[in-house]
């Protein structure tokens, strides 16, 4: 009976103990953004307001691996939005909005499923202002091609592969998960990126069904329909209608000495107007296709090495759907970026928007800085002051 006893107890000692010889780790990380915001025409009125998340945003989460042996490792990351102001959570209150994903890591790439970036975020998205010192306000009207990553993919397996001497490439695939309709609702994207000393070249392809649904719509938790327009931005919620949403985007930096000189060029196409029985509602009765052509051209200063500068002219303009003069939007974006410390930083951004012809709402446009309140009429100007910690 001793005998016996001690057996299972060896056997059960060697199955608690086992996991001790991998080596893992897990890693709690965070970003904390707070500020003061100024916005000249905040749906009719100046607005100043106490504004989380600008420069980056505010987040908590956790990543780790596992070390399983012959260069293969188990990976993942859970990764939170809040709003530091009221404490409620971002990306329409979900716990783990930004990015949630668990996946195998080889010396080949590494494989992902879950809620996750797609392409053109991850291989364009790094070379623009936005990313690099702009913030969400200095990014494109609307974020129209998603640069700034701010829409997430759902139901989503990515590859993303190693460093082949500055060559990196990957790509995406979301499940659209409707019985009988396997294309309905799926999101693919592709893209590429190189590294070459002072070089840095991104390049991304973005294909989106049903996208008010499954794409702007990413961040709900409750199940949506074609009945409720998901896209808050004048410059392209009046096609929440169409049928396929796509981006085609391309950008690099070139650092010379103190000096960074960035470009970054984006096609946006909206097919298939007028699918109100899948994607969204068309209230202004459009047909067809319709696209935009974005430029953004950047220019960065490393005044000292706690200091930068910024400065960034963009470019949209869209086509005409309906015979009127197109929409057109003028940005000017500069910006100054103090390092206290590794991990705390302080910042202004000041952003000037001027808008003419027609939206995509079938009125006068009116400028529209991405994530504030949209204007009421063709000019505004937002002002940021902040404070940035990273744990």
């Amino acid at each position: 009976m001793k005998r016996e006893i001690s057996y299972v107890a060896a056997i059960f000692s060697i199955g608690v103990t086992a996991p001790v010889f991998a080596q893992s780790s897990v890693v709690l990380y965070g970003l904390i953004d707070e500020g003061l915001e100024y916005n000249s025409n905040a749906g009719g009125h100046p607005l100043y307001n106490m504004v989380s998340g600008v420069h980056g945003g505010s987040r908590f989460g956790l990543r780790g691996s596992e070390d399983l042996g012959g260069g293969l490792k188990a990976v993942f990351r859970l990764e939170n939005g809040f709003d530091v102001n009221s404490g409620k959570l971002g990306q329409g209150g979900l716990m783990f909005g930004r990015q949630a994903y668990v996946g195998l890591s080889t010396p080949y790439g590494t494989l992902t499923m879950g809620r996750q970036y797609d392409s053109v975020v991850d291989y364009v998205g790094p070379v623009t202002v936005g990313d690099q010192w702009g913030g969400t306000i200095g990014s494109h009207p609307g974020d129209l091609d998603n640069f700034d990553n701010t829409q997430r993919t759902n139901n989503a397996v990515k590859y993303a592969s190693a460093d082949y001497g500055g060559l990196t490439f990957g790509g995406l695939y979301s499940f659209g998960g409707i019985a009988g309709s396997s294309g309905r609702n799926q999101v693919w994207s592709l893209g590429a990126g190189y590294t070459n000393g002072p070089l840095l070249l991104g390049v991304g392809y973005l294909n989106v069904h049903n996208p008010n649904v499954s794409f702007f719509g990413s961040s709900s938790s409750s199940t949506l329909t074609a009945a409720t327009n998901n896209i808050s931005s004048p410059v392209y919620s009046g096609y929440a209608s169409a049928s396929t949403y796509q981006v085609l985007g391309a950008g690099g930096n070139y650092t010379f000495g103190a000096s960074t000189f960035g470009a970054t060029y984006s096609y946006t196409r909206f097919s298939g107007l007028g699918n109100t029985a899948t994607s969204g509602p068309n209230t202004a009765h459009y047909t067809g296709s319709t696209f935009f052509n974005n430029v953004e051209v950047s220019y960065k200063y490393q005044l000292t090495a706690a200091l930068v500068l910024g400065a960034e002219y963009d470019y949209t303009r869209g086509s005409s759907v309906d015979g009127r003069d197109a929409a057109q939007y003028h940005q000017g974006t500069i910006g100054a970026d103090y390092f206290l410390s590794k991990r705390t930083d302080v910042y202004v951004i000041g952003v000037y928007q001027k808008a003419l012809g027609f939206d995509s709402t079938g009125h006068s446009a009116v400028a529209a800085i991405n994530q504030v309140t949209a204007s009421t009429s063709d000019r505004q100007a937002v002002v940021r002051l902040g404070l940035r910690h990273t744990f």
